[in-house]
């Protein structure tokens, strides 16, 4: 088995275990950032074999909020699978993560030609562990950007095509306090802006966008920890779309 193939065995078998990036913590442990990205790709190919299916991408560490928490600057990107789709509503197991957090952000799907076909808020769960003694994107993209799935609004919202919209604002609720407000997209450019670098950097890795998956843009705002007993409300500007609660 060569290096990476286990290291990937090794990182899938933590992820399973709710203890993700363990080889983190080892003293002297290094990789660089195409290793890092090798690595989230060999693992994606062991969760694919064991019968999951990558579904859309993620794109994070964009906006001024979370690069200031991690003290880094992205883009990354890392991949979302199928079988950590959550329904808008759903009641979330804290024991099912490892120190959850969340994100509200705009996702994207992509179109039959394409182009983005919709877009509409989410919200981002993530195992939030770092293990080495400093915050690095090369942890950060080993770890699939910390993504440990998605909650999607109500059918309806998954055809909006709300990436024009001007002045609209974003808003994460947590229990009856506002964690954080701000606009729609993290980078300049806008929705597009967040595809565009996706497309080259999976050209770089010879992999593509293909119709029907879903980006997440990233978020303006924050990374939020959460615990049992919150409820998470993320708005388009006073409208209500997507929610869950911790349990």
């Amino acid at each position: 088995m060569s290096p990476l193939a286990g290291l990937a065995t090794r990182q899938w078998r933590d992820y399973r275990a709710r203890e993700p990036g363990t080889c983190f913590a080892d003293p002297g442990f290094t990789l660089d950032l195409r290793q890092a990205y090798e690595l989230q790709g060999a693992v994606s190919a062991l969760r694919v074999a064991a019968g999951d299916r990558v579904v859309g991408y993620k794109v994070g560490c964009t906006g001024p909020g979370t690069t200031t928490q991690f003290g880094m600057p992205g883009p990354i990107r890392g991949h979302l699978y199928e079988s950590e789709i959550r329904r808008n509503g759903v009641a979330l197991d804290a024991a099912d993560f490892a120190s959850l957090a969340i994100e509200g952000e705009m996702a994207l799907r992509i179109g039959e030609d394409g182009e983005i076909a919709a877009a509409f808020p989410v919200i981002e769960l993530h195992h939030f562990v770092f293990r080495a003694p400093h915050k690095t994107l090369v942890e950060l993209v080993a770890n699939n950007g910390l993504n440990a799935g998605i909650v999607l609004p109500a059918d309806g919202w998954l055809s909006a095509r709300t990436q024009s919209t001007g002045g609209a604002r974003l808003s994460v609720q947590i229990g009856d306090r506002c964690a954080g407000s701000g606009e729609l997209w993290p980078l300049p450019g806008g929705a597009a802006a967040s595809v565009d670098w996706l497309r080259q950097q999976l050209f770089e890795f010879r992999l593509a966008l293909t119709p029907g998956q879903i980006v997440l843009s990233g978020t303006p705002l924050g990374l939020y920890p959460v615990v049992p007993g919150d409820n998470v409300i993320v708005f388009f500007d006073n409208e209500p779309v997507v929610r869950c609660s911790i349990v």
